[in-house]
Formats: C-alpha cells, sequence, structure tokens
C-alpha cells in the first residue's frame, strides 16, 4: 500500500542528503570532535560548518547557535535561564495554546515555584489578544514566552510586533520557532528575540537534535552543566553525526523555502478547497491569512477524529487528529478549546500538514478517501440525522 504522509508537523522524513551527510560519522569519522588529535579536530570543522548552517537559515552569528537534544530541551534551557538571570522577578507571560514543552513547565512554576502566570488567550480565529499581552506585562516580568506559529492550527503570531513591545519594557522575549523554522523566512536580528527554539525533526534533520539561538551579549546559564562543550553552554559529548545532519538540513530548508511558500501551499489550498466543497458541515480551524504555508486543520461535524484517523490509516493515509481522543482522553485539544471551537466540529477535527514532498495525486488520493469515512461515520453518528448536525 502506498503511504500518503500528511503529518510533517509532528515529524518529517530525513532527507535523503541529509543521511548521506550523517553517514561518514556513523563509521571511518567516530572521532571525539572535543580531542586534541587531528582525527577529533576533522569532526570538529565539521560540527563548526554545521553551525554556520543553521546560523544561515535564520540570520544569527555562529556563537549564538547552542545545539541541544530537542525543541523541548530548548525551551526549557530558555525560561530556566531567565529565571536565574532575574530571580526576583517572579512573573511569567505566554499563551494559552502554546506547545506543552511551555505549556507544562509554565505549570510546574506556577504550581511548585511560587511563579505567577498570564496565559494570554486567543480569540476563534488563533490570533493572539494583543491588548491582554501588553497590559500583562510588568517591572516584575522575568520573560514572554510565545510561538512562532501554532503545531495545530499553524496560525502565526507577529512576533517581529510583540518583540519590538516586549524590548522596550525590558524584558527577556522566547519564541518557540520549532514549527516555523524552515517553513516561513525567519530573521533574528529583524525580529528581535532574545532566544529562539528550533528542533531538528522538523525540518528533514533526524530526532534527537535541536538549537536554542541565544542573542549576543545576553548571560546564559547553562541548564546541562557538565564540560566545556557548546563554548561552556551545554555540557555532554555533542551528538555529532545528527549535528551535522541538522546543519545540511538547515542549508536544504534555505533553498526549499520558496517552494514551501508556493507549491505547498498551493497543494494545501487545493486540498482545503476540496474538502469543504465535497463534505457539507466541514470548517477550518485557524485564520486562513496568518498561517504556515503547509498546515490544514479541518473541523468534520458530529464524527470523531479518531475514528477518521483510524479509517485514514487503512488506506494508507497518515494525519493526526485536532482532538486529543489518541491520548486518552474524549476532550478536545486545548488549542481547538481556547479558540472556542464548537465541541461539535472541535471534536472531529484532523490536522494535514505537508511537505515539499507531497504530491498533488497524493491530494487527491486523500479527497477521494476522506468524503466516504466522513459520510460513513456520519450514518452511524448520533448527532446526524437527515444531512445535518442534530
Amino acid at each position: 500500500m502506498k503511504i500518503v504522509y500528511t503529518d510533517n508537523n509532528a515529524t518529517t522524513r530525513t532527507a535523503d542528503e541529509v543521511i548521506q551527510e550523517m553517514l561518514p560519522y556513523f563509521g571511518e569519522l567516530y572521532g571525539n570532535p572535543s580531542s586534541m588529535h587531528t582525527f577529533g579536530d576533522k569532526v570538529d570543522r565539521k560540527i563548526k560548518q554545521a553551525r554556520q548552517r543553521v546560523a544561515d537559515l535564520i540570520n544569527a552569528d555562529i556563537e549564538e547557535i547552542i545545539f541541544t537534544s530537542c525543541g523541548t530541551e530548548s525551551d526549557s534551557s530558555a525560561i530556566y535561564t531567565a529565571i536565574h538571570a532575574y530571580p526576583e522577578k517572579k512573573h511569567l507571560i505566554t499563551s494559552n495554546v502554546e506547545h506543552p514543552a511551555i505549556k507544562s513547565l509554565y505549570q510546574y512554576l506556577e504550581q511548585t515555584q511560587g511563579y505567577k502566570v498570564t496565559f494570554v488567550p486567543v480569540d476563534n480565529k488563533g490570533l493572539l489578544d494583543l491588548d491582554i499581552l501588553y497590559g500583562s506585562m510588568t517591572d516584575n516580568t522575568a520573560i514572554v514566552s510565545l510561538m512562532w506559529a501554532n503545531n495545530e492550527t499553524g496560525v502565526l503570531f507577529p512576533i517581529e510586533e510583540i518583540a519590538k513591545k516586549v524590548n522596550e519594557k525590558g524584558i527577556l522575549f522566547h519564541t518557540d520557532a520549532v514549527q516555523a523554522v524552515g517553513k516561513i523566512p525567519i530573521d533574528v536580528k529583524k525580529a528581535g528575540v532574545d532566544m529562539l527554539s528550533l528542533s531538528g525533526h522538523k525540518l528533514h534533520a533526524p530526532k534527537g537534535v535541536g538549537v536554542l539561538y541565544v542573542k549576543k551579549g545576553f548571560k546564559f546559564s547553562s541548564f546541562l552543566m557538565g564540560g566545556h562543550q557548546e563554548n561552556g553552554r551545554r555540557g555532554g559529548t555533542e551528538n555529532t553525526a545528527s549535528i551535522i545532519g541538522l546543519g545540511k538540513a538547515c542549508e536544504l530548508a534555505r533553498e526549499n523555502l520558496p517552494v514551501i511558500n508556493t507549491s505547498v501551499r498551493e497543494l494545501r489550498d487545493y486540498l482545503q478547497a476540496q474538502l469543504l466543497e465535497k463534505i457539507p458541515s466541514s470548517s477550518v480551524n485557524g485564520d486562513l491569512d496568518q498561517r504556515l504555508p503547509n498546515t490544514l486543520s479541518i473541523g468534520f461535524d458530529a464524527v470523531e477524529g479518531e475514528s477518521i484517523l483510524l479509517m485514514l490509516d487503512r488506506e494508507g493515509i497518515c494525519a493526526s487528529s485536532g482532538s486529543a481522543c489518541t491520548s486518552g482522553s474524549l476532550e478536545p485539544s486545548h488549542v481547538l478549546m481556547a479558540m472556542k471551537v464548537p465541541f461539535k466540529s472541535a471534536h472531529g477535527s484532523i490536522r494535514f500538514s505537508l511537505s515539499h514532498y507531497n504530491t498533488k495525486d497524493e491530494m487527491d488520493i486523500i479527497i477521494a478517501a476522506l468524503a466516504p469515512v466522513i459520510h460513513k461515520l456520519r450514518q452511524m453518528s448520533p448527532f446526524w440525522k437527515d444531512g445535518k448536525v442534530v
């Protein structure tokens, strides 16, 4: 069975070029990059090249790039370094649609460490309430952390505008850009962020490698103590092959940005238009304009997302649900709930997230498969009668 993979916001296929770049560092070039000998230095020079490639993708300086194990570690490192830098400040700000990597950490700090947290709401399109955000900032605020792009809906926050306001208040600003890097152009100098997180497996690098960008001049507090690696900012022997793979993936991402923002966007829009046309009582979750070019979150009234996914899986189609059903909960995701998406739609929401490997033929396979799936499920639903929701 042909696999149609449209779950790229969860993880991406490691690019062939990335694998080829990594292979020598599993075998003949196995030296430790911290070693003094020439054999190790060959590896160290390749890591330096990878660091430059990452920096080039986001227009950072090479010394501003810290390699980590993942986006979650990068997020935690950013938040902990902020609260260590300003131990007297006990207020934190984020949104109520953040990834658990930020949301769970903020909740932990609030519940166990005595911090006050402002979770800024979004409207029914997933757009941030900027008035509440700006009104929440005080002299007691240690850091504002906001995602650049939402992992479920693809909705983009106006990070450059927000960073300017936060900087004017003298507050640290971090952005979880895990879903944004490689899909939209990012310039950290222009954006004015203090710290930025990214993850390799979201942009066709392997799993288990990430980056934290830290603006030059900021006194960074190490999250992982140990050796001198990463200029003393993150102890532990480097994940050499994966770092090198990430560097290559970032180089490819720079080249593919125009494709993502034209061809992939067109595929997403084609899929969206066809599904809305062919399946009644369906609607897109999130703003239609301020959105990643590869992401479509769409809700189907009176059915369950888990059931849709299981039936699509039988057809070889990989997508994900806007509902938390697959994790054992019967409640829709916190993102859709925060957006006040009607329960009848939120519970039956599916996310398609594309990459440049996807084709129009694959979109047609999804369109042909999904309409009868929804029809069949609605015939069994107690919330659907005579062609409409009851």
